[in-house]
Formats: structure tokens, C-alpha cells, sequence
């Protein structure tokens, strides 16, 4: 008899990706290992905290892992970005009253309970009266009265305590500061060294920051940019700063402070549907089942709120600090295994991802991808072939999101790490092909070996001629696994 295949093991039902974060609950390599076998398909390295020795370890932890299993695990460092803080109170903290005055000065003294030093002069020359400033995540609010050269006037709606550097929110202003902080430039090029796969760009208000970036992370060779939709001023150019990044992730956290609570559900719901059009990836972050941060089990609402994401068509679902810094990392990623593994048995769910209309480009590649997608909703079929170099096939494919998982075949270790985010593809590194009958029999030996499908299975393969050529997709080809086939791969 034959042995299982170790791939078959990293094999999931489902299609949607789940994206760990690391920390000290989670970062030794025994753990990360066990959150892959639970369901953990990439991992995020969240560079607002821990040094960059740690987070060295971490990555060398994650890559050798990636080498003992065989299976390519994209990294995703997660830049801090330019976070607003109060300076420091006399006593580390003070109590605002409700209705009071308090006023943010550039006066580096310790503050109290009428004034505190906010170390940002940019503020000072752009707020205006009636703009609310947010601190502490929203649980304090303050109203603009009088912004003046070197000090700001405010009014308390809502008081209560603050201590020493809290975060503000500026929800009405674009701040004119850079989008990359001299921390980020020195995490940034530390996680290009380290070849991080995906750089997290963190409260992006416009296309410029997400340039700026890219710049710095320079051409296709290097780190894909995804940019956190988390500030007001991001939402109002959203389809430009789709256009200049990689992917986008709806950074539900900060939006959720600077935005009523009822605006930001519709507002997920729009940013999924925009960049699933653009066939670029999406992740829906922050608080999903933040519960679980210090219970064995979630609620029932953080369960239909991953939910939701799934049936939306996001590409992935991400984890914070259920699994950086809290209790039950493995019992998180297993919940949220299990809530996206149902959903995608729901007989509805084919319909409901369906109800995004995507729009394909009048392209050759294009008109392939949907076609597989077609003949995959309408014949059995146990999965498409994509041979890629770049990963745009796969990416196409994926935006239709087909009735079958794909299987992506790429010559490039960098590619196969970055479709490990990609919704539906499982990614396999292995050399190039040269030819239309080695593409059959690659793509049928592959197939095998992973388990898409046994004899007389029926699978899509897609392609580019000449072979080796980036971006030619022009080739879709239906092949059938043969008994003989199955034999030979398995005795």
C-alpha cells in the first residue's frame, strides 16, 4: 500500500487563507508549526513591537519550517506607520471631565488635567474649529475650539482617564506627514533583507504613500505592498491606492475609531468588493475573534463576523492578538478553521461570493481565466493547473473565483510564497516546463502528488506559449488523470 503523501496533511478544504499573527504567545517555533497543522496558511510579524533580533528568530523559525514540510509559507511584516501620541502626565495619567477645556500644547512639560504635550507640530497648522481629535482608540473625544500656532483648544464631549502617550485619532484632517516614519525606513529595509514576502503599510491616506513605498521596496523583484485601509482620507481614494498596491487589507481597528460603528460594516463590505475586482488580494483584519484572546471559545457574533468575510469573497481572514499575545492561539486558528470550512459547505455560498460582478480586461489571459471558471461550474472537474512565472494567471483565476481549488505551478520560490495569500490556490515551487507535452505531464504528476483528483478525474490546465514567456497566458487545456497514472505515482 502506499504511503500518504506529507503534502496532503497542509491540504484545506476551504479556499479563503488564514493569516497568524506572531508574538510571544506564538513565535517559538514548535508553536508555529502547530498553527500551520491547525489551519494558519501565512504569518504576520507585527513591527510595533518586539526588536529586530526577534523578529529575525521568527522569520528563520518560519522558513525552516516552510523547508521541513515542503510547503511555501508567505511572511507578512506589518509596519507601525505613523501613530499620533499625547506626551507625558505628571502622575503618568489625569482625569478630563466631561464639558471641560483642555488644550494640546507643544509645551514639553508633563501635563495634567487641562493640558498635555502633543509632540506632532504638523497638527498645530491644520486643524480647524469643530474637528474632533480621538485618543486612547476613541474613548476619549475632544472638539476643536481654537487651533492656533502652539496650541490647540479643545472641548470635551466625552472625558475620563489618560495616561502617558496615548494614541490620537485625527478623523476629519489628512495629516501632512510622511506615510513612512524614520522607524519604518529602518523596519522596511530590515524586512527586505530578511525577504519578507508582503510589506504592510499602516495608515495610508492617499496613493502617495503607497509610491513612496513602493520606491523604496523598488521593482517587481521586491516585497508586494499591501496597504491598510484604516483612516477616512484612504476611503475617499480608495480606487487609486487599489491601483498602486498589491492588495489591500480592511484595517477594521482605527476605522472602526475614526468612523461611527454603523459605517464601518458597509464600508468592509465595499472595500472586499472593490479590490476583488482589481483580482488582487484582500484580507479582513482586526478584533474578529478578539474574545478569544483570553477564552477557550468565541461569541457568536465574532463567529458571524468571520463568517461574513468568507461569504463576502475575501481572500483571507487575520488574527491579531488571539494569537500574538493571547491564551488559546491554536484553539483560534482551529474556531476559524471550522467557521470558514462550514461556510464553504453552505450550498448558498457559491452563489452569495458569486455576488460581486467581476469585470475581466478584454485580454486573452483574462478570457481564459473565466473560462476555466465557466467549464469548472459546469463539468467535474478536480481543480485548474495554472503554470505561472509571475503569478498573474493564478491571480486572475483566483478573481473568479472558481467551484475548484487551484493548483499553481511556478518556477519561482518568491511567487509560490505570495500565492499562499491568493483565495483558492495552492501553490507548488518546481522547475520550469519547456513544452506542451511536459506541461501535460508535469501538471498531471502534480496533480497526484497532492491529491487533486485520482483516476479518471478531470482538471483545467492553463498556460502561456511559448513557455517561459511572463504574462502570455494563451493556452487551456482539459486533461484526464489515467489509472495507469495513479499507479505509477503511487507504487
Amino acid at each position: 500500500m502506499a504511503k500518504p503523501d506529507r503534502h496532503h496533511g497542509l491540504r484545506r478544504e476551504r479556499k479563503v487563507k488564514i493569516l497568524a499573527t506572531l508574538g510571544p504567545a506564538s513565535r517559538d517555533p514548535e508553536m508555529i508549526e502547530r498553527l500551520l497543522r491547525a489551519g494558519a496558511d501565512t504569518f504576520r510579524v507585527n513591527m510595533s513591537h518586539g526588536d529586530h533580533a526577534t523578529h529575525a528568530e521568527t522569520i528563520a523559525a518560519i522558513r525552516a519550517l516552510e523547508k521541513r514540510v515542503s510547503r511555501p509559507i508567505a511572511v507578512l511584516c506589518d509596519l507601525q506607520g505613523p501613530k499620533l501620541r499625547v506626551g507625558v502626565f505628571e502622575n503618568g495619567r489625569a482625569v478630563i471631565r466631561h464639558g471641560s477645556h483642555f488644550t494640546l500644547d507643544s509645551d514639553p512639560a508633563p501635563g495634567n488635567e487641562s493640558r498635555v504635550c502633543l509632540p506632532h507640530p504638523e497638527l498645530f497648522g491644520i486643524l480647524q474649529k469643530g474637528q474632533r481629535l480621538l485618543i486612547d482608540d476613541g474613548k476619549l473625544r475632544l472638539r476643536v475650539i481654537r487651533a492656533e500656532a502652539g496650541a490647540i483648544l479643545c472641548s470635551a464631549e466625552v472625558g475620563g482617564m489618560i495616561s502617558d502617550r496615548k494614541g490620537v485619532n485625527v478623523p476629519d484632517a489628512v495629516i501632512p506627514i510622511p506615510a513612512l516614519t524614520e522607524k519604518d525606513r529602518r523596519d522596511l529595509a530590515f524586512a527586505m533583507q530578511q525577504g519578507a514576502d508582503y510589506i504592510a503599510l499602516s495608515f495610508v491616506q492617499r496613493p502617495e504613500d503607497v509610491a513612496e513605498a513602493r520606491r523604496l521596496v523598488g521593482g517587481t523583484s521586491g516585497a508586494a505592498l499591501i496597504a491598510k485601509i484604516e483612516k477616512p482620507a484612504a476611503v475617499e481614494r480608495l480606487d487609486e491606492i487599489i491601483e498602486l498596491a498589491d492588495g489591500i487589507m480592511v484595517a477594521r481597528g482605527d476605522l472602526g475609531v475614526e468612523l461611527n460603528p454603523e459605517e464601518v460594516p458597509p464600508l468592509q463590505k465595499r472595500i472586499v468588493e472593490q479590490t476583488r475586482r482589481s483580482g488582487k488580494p484582500v484580507i479582513v483584519a482586526t478584533q474578529m475573534l478578539e474574545s478569544m484572546i483570553e477564552s477557550p471559545a468565541p461569541t457568536r457574533a465574532e463567529v458571524s463576523d468571520v463568517a461574513n468575510a468568507v461569504y463576502d469573497g475575501a481572500d483571507a481572514v487575520m488574527l491579531s492578538a488571539e494569537t500574538a499575545s493571547g491564551a488559546w492561539p491554536i484553539e483560534a486558528v482551529t474556531i476559524m478553521d471550522r467557521i470558514a470550512t462550514q461556510v464553504e459547505r453552505d450550498p448558498g455560498y457559491h452563489a452569495r461570493v458569486h455576488f460581486t460582478d467581476v469585470h475581466p480586461d478584454p485580454t486573452t489571459a483574462d478570457a481564459l481565466a473565466l473560462a476555466s471558471a465557466h467549464i469548472a461550474s459546469t463539468v467535474t472537474l478536480a481543480g485548474i493547473i495554472c503554470f505561472t512565472a509571475s503569478g498573474a494567471t493564478a491571480r486572475r483565476v483566483a478573481r473568479e473565483r472558481p467551484a475548484v481549488p487551484v493548483l499553481v505551478l511556478t518556477p519561482s520560490s518568491r511567487t509560490a510564497r505570495r500565492v499562499a495569500l491568493l483565495w483558492g490556490a495552492y501553490a507548488v515551487h518546481t522547475r520550469d516546463i519547456g513544452s506542451f507535452e511536459e506541461m501535460i505531464g508535469k501538471g498531471k504528476r502534480m496533480a497526484l502528488r497532492h491529491g487533486f483528483g485520482g483516476a479518471g478525474a478531470k482538471l483545467i490546465t492553463l498556460a502561456g506559449v511559448p513557455f517561459g514567456t511572463p504574462g502570455a497566458t494563451n493556452l487551456l487545456h482539459v486533461v484526464t488523470l489515467a489509472g495507469d497514472e495513479l499507479e505509477r505515482h503511487t507504487g
